[in-house]
């Protein structure tokens, strides 16, 4: 049988609501739909940990970020560690990387397990990036380059497949650095959006009435923004409170969606070029982001929550040999996954301790009777999180779901966290799907409570994880 190629894309804080593919109510994605047409939109597809280091992470070693240890942004990756992307060059794969790593940079924690990789240092710039790649003799060099960076990364891609040996299947990485904020456009799509307003989320005007403290104190509302780095604007004398958040807002998510255009636009290139080469049948594409981001949701931006904004990535993926076109899943499915499922689509054996599971039958049309229905997810407090996220955990099922926040595993607060160092939200998913409605305490919740509350617990023991000493 002939191996499958792979072209793994994966984009930086783009939300499942800003794709078309997923109904999304401000945005199209005629490229990205074309993954989502050819193949299989799984809509339950989450990240164990909503930031862009831990979850980078998490997917190339299909462990939980308490095992690989990239808990936060100021954590970096261990470059001895095994990967999926190594299992696939160790069987003959030829295998590249271009974009953003992102999981820190010297001799200890370079990418690993590609033949060729050429990458963005830290976050990289928009505009005539700067990018770090390996010499071929175990070294690195530094490469300043002209243009924009979505375009000048598929060009890396392209013109790695163009040299690439013909003979041998190939593992392609393409990762973006979109669209991380800053948010900056390219000049094609620089006045996109410029004569329509974007519609406002549905909990836009959110005032977090009954959620739990910390969450209410997070300093991720339109106020929050800087006008001079985020929105590239000075305030407009003379509007009210409500109009500069509206104002804040439209300024914001414009130039979100206008990097976003690019990414789709490139996304395009790198389909167009399968199909002129002859190659888009026997290659499995991937699309998906780190993690989702709140835009404009509860009032917010960024990410780091585990509301559903946040927690949810998209993830499309097409293999016209095995994935049905058109096809939609709500199987829950986590980020840990995704290598062991690649690498059994491909033939190849995950190594023994990775926690994730292949959902291979379930990109089948197949959902095996032991599949989980819940998943876990945690997240570790940054020392200098300007956000002033509280660290927390949590457990998801296709109904509800249980979070908790806690202090810093240090002994320090939260930021503006209350004096009780614990405080617990608790929603439900079906009735109430934005998470407006805190049920926490309520009388009539003893029950789903309870047993929430034991599958965080054998969650936790599943993977091998501790809850916070006083999280009862």
């Amino acid at each position: 049988m002939t191996r499958p190629n792979l072209v793994f894309i994966m984009s930086d804080d783009h939300a499942s609501h800003a794709i078309s593919a997923y109904g999304s109510r401000i945005n199209t994605t005629p490229h990205l739909d074309r993954i989502a047409d050819g193949g299989m939109r799984l809509d339950a597809a989450f990240c164990t940990n909503s930031i862009c280091a831990p979850s980078r992470a998490a997917i190339l070693t299909g462990t939980y970020n308490h095992v690989n240890g990239v808990t936060t942004l100021d954590t970096h990756l261990d470059n001895s560690l095994w990967t999926f992307p190594k299992a696939l060059q160790a069987d003959g794969w030829q295998t590249a990387m271009f974009g953003k790593w992102h999981l820190g940079h010297g001799a200890a924690h370079d990418p690993t397990g590609f033949d060729n990789w050429r990458v963005l240092p830290g976050q990289g710039h928009y505009h005539n990036p700067v990018f770090v790649e390996s010499d071929g003799s175990g070294g690195t060099s530094i490469v300043e380059r002209g243009g924009y960076v979505t375009d000048l990364i598929t060009d890396d891609c392209l013109d790695w497949l163009d040299a690439r040996d013909p003979d041998r299947p190939f593992a392609l990485f393409c990762h973006h650095k979109a669209p991380h904020r800053t948010w900056e456009p390219d000049a094609k799509h620089f006045t996109m959006y410029d004569d329509v307003d974007i519609a406002f989320p549905d909990t836009f005007r959110d005032d977090l009435a009954g959620r739990a403290d910390v969450v209410q104190a997070v300093r991720m509302r339109m106020l929050d923004l800087d006008p001079v780095t985020d929105l590239k604007a000075t305030v407009p004398p003379g509007l009210s409170v409500d109009e500069e958040i509206d104002w804040r807002y439209q300024r914001y998510i414009k130039d979100y969606l206008r990097v976003v255009a690019s990414i789709d636009d490139n996304v395009g290139r790198m389909l167009d070029w399968l199909d002129a080469n002859g190659l888009a049948e026997n290659t499995i594409v991937v699309y998906t982001s780190d993690q989702g981001f709140f835009l404009g949701d509860h009032g917010w931006f960024d990410k780091r929550l585990m509301y559903e904004e946040s927690l949810s990535m998209p993830l499309l993926i097409r293999y016209p040999a095995q994935i049905a076109a058109g096809s939609v899943s709500d199987d829950v499915v986590v980020n840990v996954d995704f290598g062991p499922t690649l690498l059994d689509m491909m033939g190849v054996e995950a190594a023994e301790h990775v926690q994730g599971r292949s959902f291979a039958d379930v990109l089948h049309g197949r959902t095996p009777d032991d599949w989980p229905e819940s998943m876990y997810y945690r997240y570790w407090m940054h020392d200098d999180d300007a956000h002033g996220v509280p660290a927390h955990y949590g457990v998801r099922t296709k109904t509800h779901k249980l979070i908790c926040y806690y202090n810093d595993p240090l002994g320090q607060p939260g930021a503006n966290g209350p004096a009780d160092p614990v405080e617990w939200e608790l929603f439900d998913l079906v009735a109430d799907p934005v998470e407006v409605d805190n049920m926490w305490g309520r009388p009539g919740t003893e029950r789903i409570t309870a047993e929430l509350r034991t599958e965080l617990s054998r969650l936790q023991a599943a993977v091998g994880d501790e809850p916070y000493p006083t999280d009862d």
